[in-house]
């Protein structure tokens, strides 16, 4: 089903692919993704950006950088964006980080100029995914795993893998851009020879998987179009077992069975003793304290 939602809402990103100029541009994210609205322009002295979520302004950038807001510094009591905005500075194109279901909406950017004015519009539609988590993957120790990244790769402009905070691999239209591990980060050597991608998909195979190789991996995927970029999360979580060699027969065991005709001799010899000297109450007494010859000789036959 998760996969469903993934490839309608591509679906939905590559239609409109194109549109720009046209009308307003319709922009399907999944819940959780980042997705930046551009203006298509260079801020100079003569401009003032302001930017619009259903009537009401969320964020604002002069031409001469004097007065900047987003969110409640545009409004106050407005909190809607609460750190999740940011303006850049010098195209004055909108980011919207981790947005969510009730982010939907028409933002619309108005581009203020001495000479005319000029709007633009950008329906974001927001598609709300189930809260499970990362994925979880279990393996032995010198299996393989792939770590799938769910798509097309000719859908995604950039595909990149992370271990933790480390890029250890990355796949772009541009071959020679692609790398693996070393290739990523000199002086990484941890998957050396161990990494593949696949071209089609951007997914991730690890062979001869070790145990120091678990832990959380995260992929990040780009879609980049002339009006909008999305960036898009994943993560796995990898556990790698070790695996247990076959248990050595035991030394001590060996003695034992070793030692078994010698214990069962040296046991009814103790018996015999303990009978023997049962010829009086005081020597019985004795005997039935300690508890040992008879606890010996009885362990042993038994």
């Amino acid at each position: 089903m998760k996969l469903f939602i993934y490839l309608f809402s591509m679906m939905l990103i590559f239609l409109n692919h194109g549109v720009f100029g046209v009308g307003p541009d319709e922009v399907s994210v999944m819940e959780g993704d980042s997705v930046t609205l551009h203006t298509g322009v260079q801020t100079n002295q003569q401009e003032d950006i302001k930017w619009y979520f259903n009537s009401v302004r969320v964020a604002q950038i002069s031409g001469d950088f004097s007065f900047i807001c987003t969110d409640v510094q545009c409004n106050k009591g407005t909190e809607r964006f609460r750190d999740r905005l940011k303006l850049d500075h010098q195209t004055g194109s909108l980011t919207i980080m981790n947005i969510r279901t009730e982010d939907s909406g028409q933002y619309k950017l108005k581009i203020m100029r001495s000479s005319s004015d000029s709007e633009k519009i950008f329906n974001i539609a927001v598609i709300g995914v189930s809260a499970s988590g990362r994925d979880e993957v279990n393996k032995q120790e010198g299996e393989s795993v792939t770590l799938d990244s769910g798509v097309i790769r000719t859908l995604i402009d950039v595909i990149t893998w992370y271990f933790y905070y480390n890029r250890i691999a990355e796949i772009t239209g541009d071959p020679n851009k692609t790398c693996t591990d070393v290739q990523c980060n000199e002086g990484a050597e941890r998957f050396r020879d161990r990494l593949k991608l696949d071209h089609q998909t951007g997914s991730l195979t690890i062979t001869d998987i070790r145990t120091e190789d678990s832990g959380e991996y995260k992929l990040q995927m780009m879609i980049i179009n002339s009006s909008f970029s999305i960036t898009r999360g994943k993560r796995l979580g990898v556990s790698v077992n070790e695996l247990c060699p076959s248990p050595p027969v035991s030394v001590s065991l060996i003695v034992l069975i070793s030692a078994g005709p010698l214990l069962t001799v040296a046991g009814f010899g103790i018996f015999w003793i303990c009978r023997k000297h049962r010829k009086t109450d005081q020597e019985v007494q004795i005997c039935e304290n300690e508890n040992f010859c008879c606890s010996v000789s009885s362990s042993v036959i038994l």
